[in-house]
């Protein structure tokens, strides 16, 4: 569609004139000017909007140090890339960290407009990209990430994910066919049994099922959350087999909701506005035309029939002789000397390859039985357990209010000391999945949560402080659904007691030897 004459005819939002006036992929070649004459000299829709195309964020809590978000497909990385991204933020001292994302991603902090030319040289030398990261584009493809570990795995998944993260980007160069949707996009690729890439909450995501005894995927359509309306996927009614059908679909999905998907309202224009406004039957059609031949009906039921795992700790492989050693990062933050640490790790005592998981994790995969010992040993095992407390093991975090200008409260830095603090009040029979969010825009995603937690501002003895809304019976893995809102507007000074007696009267949780009886303090220090 020729959105310039639809620009002349609709009463479109500042956004949709904003890419009308000027595709986002077009400021790369500004890039080198833009360093020149410096962050504040820039055009306010490139700094603020346009940058964003390329991966580039203008964070107006951290006025002229920006947010660098790449584009990791299902995760994986090499210890080469790990390095080049320890060399980047390094520059940036206390500035430069990196925080693993809810997608398998990465966002590096710190970074200096004037510094983004050589950086994208390093990325390309790399084989990193950032393009297509932000605003309304498809945004990390995920899958599970043990594809091609996991002994009880269906479908090894990597190769299309990046196939279909090729055909969206132009082969990482960027693509001006898919870089004008309506709104931001998520798709993932499941090829395990455990969902372990939230399928429920994803624009497509593909999981695995046999139809006629041929095993590929089921298509799941419209799951997503924003701060006006939070839905699961719904299913498309289509199965494709595990081959370039995949990419094929996904093109003709995206194509479908690129030229008819709402631009008027931003709140309403994800997928599933589009499909409620169609209705399914419709949406399918038109997708089977895009498609270019008739849908394949769903097969009866998919095989995502595990629990969810989180991989954290160390694992058999397929391949006989070697495991994979989940670690668990501490609300995904990763600073120079981690990136360095991590990449002589995966080389001394794996093949150098390294994968993120959506619990803003590690994975150091393909190590023999025989270096396991020795590994486990590392110092950096000490602060990236393979076997956390129950509350830290699961926990979630946004970017919080540190960097990010939509948060209202601060998210990583509470969620560590309350989850310490409560870990070492409390026994509890199994891990608990709390989930930190700052704002409505759900990074954190609090919806899928055992407990989630998003951002407000509250009022409490006469004064404006931060607070949360707790949501509650989000599940995941087999029979997945999103929770709900339970408790709204509690300060986040009175967190440790509430969370307490949830946990003691939802989760079997149990005061320690000699602890306190609940609904008496959880002792909180912010440091």
């Amino acid at each position: 569609m020729d959105r310039t004459s639809e620009a002349a005819s609709t009463k479109l939002n500042k956004f949709e004139k904003l890419k009308a006036e000027k595709d986002g992929l077009l400021v790369r070649h500004d890039l080198a000017h833009f360093a020149k004459i410096g962050w504040e000299a820039v055009d306010e829709a490139d700094l603020t909007h346009r940058l964003k195309w390329l991966g580039i964020f203008f964070r107006p809590v951290t006025p002229g140090k920006f947010m660098l978000r790449l584009r990791l497909p299902h995760g994986v990385m090499t210890s080469y890339q790990s390095r080049t991204l320890a060399n980047i933020i390094q520059r940036y001292g206390e500035d430069g960290s990196a925080d693993i994302t809810t997608r398998q991603n990465l966002q590096l902090r710190g970074i200096l407009l004037e510094d983004i030319p050589d950086i994208f040289h390093q990325l390309e030398a790399a084989g990193l990209t950032s393009v297509q990261s932000g605003m309304d584009n498809v945004r990390n493809i995920t899958g599970s990430p043990v594809s091609g570990l996991d002994a009880d795995e269906l479908i090894d998944t990597r190769e299309l994910v990046q196939k279909v993260q090729d055909m969206i980007t132009g082969n990482g160069q960027g693509n001006p066919e898919f870089s004008n949707l309506p709104r931001k996009f998520n798709i993932a690729i499941e090829g395990g049994r455990d969902n372990s890439i939230h399928a429920e909450i994803n624009d497509i995501a593909f999981v695995p099922a046999f139809k006629d005894g041929v095993l590929g995927f089921n298509v799941l359509v419209g799951g997503f959350f924003s701060a006006r309306r939070c839905e699961a996927a719904i299913p498309l009614n289509a199965w494709v087999p595990a081959d370039d059908s995949v990419v094929a679909l996904s093109r003709a999905i995206l194509e479908v909701y690129r030229d008819n998907g709402p631009r008027v309202n931003r709140q309403k224009a994800r997928l599933m506005w589009l499909i409620d406004e169609w209705g399914l039957d419709r949406f399918r059609a038109e997708v089977e035309s895009a498609y270019g031949q008739p849908l394949t009906p769903a097969a009866e039921k998919d095989e995502m029939d595990w629990d969810k795992r989180d991989h954290i700790g160390v694992y058999a492989q397929k391949q006989a002789g070697l495991n994979y050693v989940g670690l668990h990062v501490p609300v995904g933050r990763l600073w120079a000397e981690d990136f360095y640490e991590l990449a002589r790790l995966a080389e001394v005592y794996g093949n150098g390859e390294l994968r993120l998981t959506v619990e803003q994790n590690v994975i150091i995969p393909n190590v023999p039985d025989d270096r396991l010992p020795v590994l486990l040993e590392e110092p950096l095992l000490q602060k990236f357990s393979t076997d956390p407390s129950p509350l830290m093991r699961a926990l979630v975090s946004c970017t919080g209010a540190q960097f990010c200008n939509f948060a209202l409260v601060e998210t990583k830095q509470r969620a560590q000391v309350l989850a310490k603090a409560l870990d070492a009040e409390l026994t509890l029979p199994q891990p608990v999945r709390i989930h930190w969010t700052g704002c409505p825009n759900s990074c954190g995603q609090p919806q899928v949560a055992d407990i989630g937690l998003m951002g407000t501002k509250v009022r409490k003895d006469g004064k404006t402080v931060e607070g949360v809304d707790i949501f509650m019976g989000g599940k995941v893995g087999k029979d997945a659904h999103l929770g709900e809102k339970v408790m709204q507007g509690i300060p986040c000074d009175d967190l440790p007691d509430v969370l307490k007696t949830l946990l003691i009267e939802h989760f079997q949780a149990q005061p320690r030897s000699g602890g306190e009886a609940p609904g008496s303090s959880v002792s909180v220090t912010m440091e």
